[in-house]
């Protein structure tokens, strides 16, 4: 059961992408499309979305203390990093603008954080870090940097069509 629904969330995710950003963007781009359905469904569970942990397992939830943890990885860890606060901020930025500013605006090192910038120089850094073998290949890495903007639009438009069918994968799971 627990394999069906998440094949289920998937194909949702995977349909509200591809109509948002084909229909509504005019952006035909099947594996961006693909990476940005398959990082929503993901990023269902919160664990997933705050998954990049220090040396001493604690959880890192700022963007700042990422970019500080990827400094001392090396290789296909370093690239792991830096590909996780592109989707982080690639996420917050497109679904919750409210909620990124929110965390960004709380006091804390985030504070001097562009997400948008930010995110478009990690996407940029993974594609730079050689790995043999890797779910997304460094060209989507780098097209995902160089169209993060257009990225956050589509992610704004698949809120946007999941809240008008009242779908219930809203930030009440996320939190959850």
């Amino acid at each position: 059961m627990k394999d069906e629904r998440r094949d289920s969330i998937r194909k949702y995710f995977a349909g509200l992408t591809e109509y948002a950003f084909e229909c509504r963007l005019g952006i035909v781009d099947p594996p961006l499309v693909d990476y940005v359905a398959e990082m929503l469904a993901r990023f269902i569970r919160i664990e997933n979305i705050f998954s990049v942990r220090n040396p001493t397992g604690q959880r890192l939830v700022q963007v700042a203390d990422m970019l500080q943890e990827a400094q001392f990885r090396h290789g296909a860890a370093r690239r792991h990093i830096h590909r996780h606060i592109g989707d982080f901020t690639l996420f917050w930025s497109g679904i919750y603008p409210e909620i990124a500013e929110r965390m960004r605006c709380q006091g804390k090192k985030d504070a001097l954080i562009d997400y948008q910038a930010q995110g478009k120089r990690a996407y940029y850094i993974a594609s730079t870090i050689s790995v043999e073998k890797e779910y997304a290949p460094s060209e989507l890495l780098h097209r995902l940097s160089e169209q993060f903007d257009m990225c956050v639009q589509g992610l704004a438009e698949v809120r946007r069509q999941w809240e008008c069918e009242r779908g219930d994968f809203g930030l009440a799971v996320l939190i959850n």
